[in-house]
């Protein structure tokens, strides 16, 4: 499987790099916005190309070209206004969907917040914006034509992942680990199980392959 991976040089990204560099099965490209990204990922060994969420659709999916899959974690920040947040969360994900479809890409996992579909869950938060971003992201990637998965993990944490997560509407814990998260996404390539789901993703008690093969 071609991956195509948004967001690489982010927290979570890296991790998914790292895994996917790993794999047998598994042919990974990073999207990068600079050359002097694209040139370090060459470096480790990672084949990278630059290219930028808020370019056009035709750019994109000239990056893309050969791609069966493409994982979406980028994010435009926490130091950014909510116009880079429509502009990169919102705008270049729905972006990224469009040059999928153009390059005949199927299975799109989406990394999102935890009950982004629910705005009642966020009608109060401090991060809004992005919460309205991710939101009507997911929206799009709902309604089009590709074999999507949507994560919505928790409060994100850099301590070292466990291997063991939740699934369930209902947590007990309401973090977990970047690491975590890129396992699930990573795991989730190839599970059917996930085909077609919303997920939500928390720290738990049971392996990431167990947790993914019990999703409803």
């Amino acid at each position: 499987m071609k991956v195509f991976l948004i967001g690489s040089n982010g927290q979570v990204g890296k991790h998914i790099a790292k895994l996917l560099q790993e794999s047998d099965i598994h042919e990974l490209t990073a999207m990068v916005r600079s050359k002097e990204q694209a040139e370090q990922l060459q470096q480790s060994g990672i084949n990278a190309v630059v290219a930028n969420l808020e370019g056009s659709v035709d750019d994109l999916a000239e990056a893309m070209k050969g791609t069966d899959t493409v994982i979406f974690t980028a994010g435009s920040g926490g130091k950014t206004g909510p116009d880079k947040t429509l502009l990169v969360d919102l705008d270049g994900a729905v972006k990224s969907m469009e040059a999928a479809e153009k390059v005949g890409a199927n299975r799109y996992v989406m990394v999102s917040a935890f009950k982004a579909y629910d705005r009642e869950s966020w009608k109060d938060s401090p991060i809004k914006p992005y919460m309205v971003a991710k939101h009507y992201a997911d929206r799009m990637l709902v309604e089009s034509n590709l074999n999507y998965t949507i994560f919505g993990p928790g409060l994100l944490l850099n301590e070292p992942g466990t291997g063991k997560v939740a699934v369930e509407e209902k947590f007990d814990k309401t973090s977990i680990p970047r690491e975590d998260v890129a396992r699930a996404v990573v795991a989730s390539l190839d599970e059917e199980k996930t085909y077609k789901k919303t997920i939500g993703l928390m720290s738990g008690e049971i392996s990431v392959e167990e947790a993914l093969k019990s999703v409803n």
